[in-house]
């Protein structure tokens, strides 16, 4: 479903992406796993057309409006309420505007309808873009760090989402930097460091094949054994 291939990417004389390939398989959560400015970002702005890479090929088996996306850069319209911004979405995608308030409800923002974004928290923001971006039950969806800086029990309610979109056959790319979310969520899981992408597959083989399986495939020990860095 989703496929890159030797993919190479370069900002003037640096290059940020070397050599990059992997496939995620449909209704599979795929984890792209690193620290800040590993290249995370990158790879979905590459993979969704928002930039061209220098060298290699990638592929998406979904129409653009077959696919959602949830960026670190919300994008949401401050002075519009919840439910109008995914009324815009709605009308973009030739939805019923019952649509929206399905999936407020589904985010559990169905009491904040009426609010302005401007008057969200942060985690209640996060939510809504995830609102927005699965407003069209897209095929292929990609989220970026979708539970950074969420306390517990909002980022257990978004995994439980992800995973009630995955069970209807949508194909999901997450990249985080958080091992807990990764071993929870990712079918298949792919370690990214300063570009490289220095081991992948299931969670649990990994940890076995580096011999750092504990109570939870510990896949922090791992990128530290791969790489000498922390991942935050």
């Amino acid at each position: 479903m989703i496929q890159m291939t030797n993919v190479i990417k370069r900002f003037g004389s640096q290059t940020v992406l070397t050599d990059v390939s992997f496939t995620a398989h449909t209704s599979q959560i795929f984890g792209l796993l690193g620290p800040s400015g590993a290249g995370k970002t990158t790879i979905i702005n590459i993979l969704t057309n928002q930039l061209q890479a220098d060298g290699g090929s990638h592929t998406i088996d979904a129409a653009p409006f077959e696919t959602g996306l949830m960026l670190d850069e919300d994008g949401l319209y401050v002075r519009l309420s919840c439910l109008e911004n995914l009324n815009l979405f709605a009308d973009i995608y030739g939805l019923p505007r019952s649509r929206s308030k399905e999936v407020l409800e589904s985010v559990g923002l169905q009491d904040a309808a009426k609010k302005a974004v401007s008057a969200l928290s942060r985690g209640m923001r996060q939510r809504l873009a995830l609102a927005r971006a699965i407003i069209n039950e897209p095929k292929v969806l990609f989220l970026d760090e979708p539970t950074s800086g969420l306390d517990p029990t909002t980022a257990r309610g978004i995994h439980k989402l992800i995973n009630g979109l995955r069970e209807r056959g949508s194909t999901i790319f997450l990249t985080t930097h958080n091992m807990d979310e990764a071993v929870k969520l990712c079918d298949h899981v792919a370690l990214l460091h300063k570009g490289v992408i220095v081991e992948q597959g299931v969670p649990k083989e990994i940890c076995e094949r580096h011999n750092a399986i504990k109570t939870v495939p510990d896949l922090e020990a791992v990128f530290f054994k791969l790489t000498g860095a922390e991942l935050e």
